[in-house]
């Protein structure tokens, strides 16, 4: 992802969202409206996990150290999840509480036009915001879907902020309908039901989030065209013949670990092998710009090794070998 794009995205909705959380707070002293005032934490919220994301992709730039050797790439992605934490308990949460507390204890809305022109005023600004991610994802988002694009995007970033700019935006207009039924019938617990709605939603969004965010953390491998790109790569059919086994693993949605055990001719020597390796890691490179770690361990093919199939006990995550088999 583009750092400056994602970046670009983030301010126009932490600014959006500051404004309107000022304006959704003083609409709900005029009005009593706890639409408002569960909308007003929900833009305070969002305002805090813009401030997350900007932290998190700071401190993601910082250099590698001995107890770090691979960098902080990942804070991108605990910035993200922490994120949906926040927009579950303060955003969702808070919500859901408030809409009950107006249901069972309605009352009408003191000066209408406060709660209204302000939700007006905060679709505007939200569009605006909107509109920002929406332009800077399409320059990633290729051919994809808008779900393919959030459930598989490397950057958290940009899905974070097109989900919670999404949600906002229907959040508006449950809190506007909430309010203009409780207006229209007098009742005020169209706005306790509204608020209500307004909870669901986030949690829901929150729930989304952090299970792709949880993806992120335990670790993702390349996307399937990447894959393709290093396989290529490798593979230069004089003293590389073939890809035993391969994989690979995002440190940070910009860099990315390709570690791959290949078969060489087996009286090529020492020397003719590390150059081939060298030239196959600088192949990768030029494939893959993100794959900045590259390891390619030499070995000699053997069909019948292959036929046996992978070693589980040998795959991290994979079952521990029988104390008899050592």
């Amino acid at each position: 992802m583009s750092a400056s794009g994602g970046t670009k995205a983030i301010v126009a909705a932490l600014v959006a969202n500051l404004a309107i959380a000022v304006a959704k707070f003083v609409a709900f002293l005029f009005s009593g409206s706890s639409s408002m005032l569960a909308e007003s934490v929900h833009s305070l919220a969002d305002s805090g996990n813009q401030a997350l994301l900007l932290v998190g992709g700071k401190k993601a730039k910082r250099e590698a150290t001995p107890q770090h050797p691979f960098g902080y790439g990942r804070e991108r992605y605990i910035y993200a999840f922490l994120v949906s934490i926040v927009l579950f308990s303060v955003g969702g949460m808070f919500a859901i509480y408030e809409g009950y507390e107006k249901i069972k204890h309605p009352h009408e809305i003191d000066h209408w036009y406060w709660p209204v022109g302000v939700l007006v005023f905060a679709i505007i600004a939200e569009t605006f915001s909107f509109r920002t991610a929406i332009k800077e994802s399409n320059v990633l988002r290729g051919n994809k879907s808008w779900s393919e694009f959030v459930r598989h995007a490397k950057a958290p970033e940009l899905p974070v902020v097109l989900l919670e700019d999404l949600g906002a935006l229907v959040g508006l207009i449950l809190a506007l309908g909430g309010v203009s039924i409780a207006l229209a019938t007098g009742d005020g617990v169209w706005d306790g039901i509204g608020t209500l709605c307004i909870g669901v939603l986030l949690i829901l969004i929150a729930l989304v989030l952090a299970a792709e965010t949880k993806s992120l953390l335990l670790g993702e491998a390349a996307g399937v065209e990447d894959v393709q790109k290093i396989e290529a790569a490798i593979v230069d059919g004089d003293t590389v013949t073939r890809i035993i086994h391969m994989r690979t693993l995002h440190l940070g949605p910009e860099e990315l670990l390709v570690a791959a055990k290949i078969a060489v001719q087996h009286d090529d020597t020492a020397t003719e092998i590390a150059s081939a390796i060298d030239a196959a890691e600088a192949r990768i490179r030029e494939a893959v710009p993100i794959a900045r770690v590259i390891y390619l361990e030499p070995d000699i093919y053997s069909e019948a090794e292959a036929a046996k199939g992978a070693d589980r006990g040998a795959t991290p995550g994979g079952p521990a070998p029988h104390p008899a088999e050592h």
